[in-house]
């Protein structure tokens, strides 16, 4: 089969596009024939493996699985000798390892069948980014009706979908992000727009009850200034920071002095769940979230898409085809 391969760290200067064998699913796996394959910064991280602690899971010196993805759709090829819940022709999203690949292993605890109304395009735009988000507004994070919510990096794969549901569940969502991403993020259902480019989080009047800091890039005390008294603050990811811990000092920071503090602040690294796929699913055949897509590539281009991720300020999701 053709996969896109990186034997080691690196740019994408190092991912090749090769022919390489089929995977065969363990017992409670299933085989996806991958038909589109989302880019994100889960994927970056995987190629560069960045920050250098997250080696010891992926891999200390080179990557344990060459085949690059993180997450996808497509149709069910095959299944495992204990997977109960999919058969062969099954229209399948999750989190299949190795996606960027005519096939690709995937847990049958982490896929859900295929939103009906969702292309495979839309559909492999959805997993991580829609679960992220999703996580992020949970809990004492989900904001109730006529709640203020910041939503920093809005025009981005997670934020696209965290100001969707914000506005869903009746904040007034206010959302940050480059000039060319103003009317996107509207469109989105944001109240308001705040161009990084020429005004900072903390110059309107408004605090916020919830804030989700999709960038990395702020620091700590500028983001507590931007929240109420008792508002919570949500982390997402290790972006910025080091080579070798990323963002995570600054999460580590915000997670010690929480219990401290009035105010609410929680780092969050997303886990995949089939209970969050079927809940993004039934949103998405409701019409309430709609996966914004900047653009897709073939196979062959994965590397372009992931230097266009890399520096180009995606509006919403990249895409790969197979």
């Amino acid at each position: 089969m053709k996969a896109i391969v990186q034997d080691a760290y690196g740019s994408a200067d190092l991912l090749e596009l090769r022919d390489t064998d089929r995977p065969v699913p363990r017992d409670d796996e299933v085989l996806v024939e991958v038909r589109a394959a989302g880019v994100g910064p889960e994927v970056w991280h995987l190629m560069t493996g960045r920050p250098y602690v997250a080696r010891a899971a992926l891999g200390l010196r080179k990557p344990k699985n060459p085949v690059r993805g993180w997450d996808g759709a497509g149709r069910v090829e095959a299944v495992g000798a204990k997977v109960t819940e999919f058969k062969p022709g099954d229209e399948v999203f999750g989190n299949c390892e190795g996606s960027f690949a005519e096939y690709a292993r995937a847990k049958a605890a982490k896929l859900a069948l295929k939103p009906a109304n969702l292309t495979f395009e839309q559909a492999a735009a959805l997993p991580v980014s829609g679960m992220t988000a999703l996580q992020a507004l949970s809990g004492k994070s989900r904001p109730r009706p006529g709640q203020r919510v910041l939503v920093i990096g809005a025009s981005g794969g997670v934020g696209t979908y965290a100001v969707q549901l914000a506005a869903m569940y009746g904040a007034e969502v206010t959302g940050v992000c480059g000039p060319a991403g103003a009317d996107l993020v509207r469109s989105l259902g944001a109240a308001h727009v705040i161009d990084y480019t020429r005004e900072d989080i903390t110059d309107g009047p408004h605090r916020y009850d919830v804030i989700v800091d999709n960038a990395g890039l702020r620091p700590l005390p500028l983001l507590r200034r931007a929240l109420t008294p008792r508002g919570t603050l949500v982390i997402v990811g290790g972006e910025g920071g080091t080579g070798f811990f990323g963002g995570m000092s600054r999460d580590i920071r915000a997670v010690l002095l929480s219990p401290f503090i009035g105010q609410n602040l929680r780092n969050l690294i997303s886990i995949a769940r089939r209970e969050d796929l079927l809940a993004l699913k039934d949103l998405a055949e409701q019409g309430k979230i709609t996966p914004a897509i900047d653009r897709t590539y073939p196979l062959a281009e994965a590397p372009t898409a992931l230097r266009h991720l890399e520096k180009g300020h995606p509006l919403g999701k990249l895409v790969i085809t197979i």
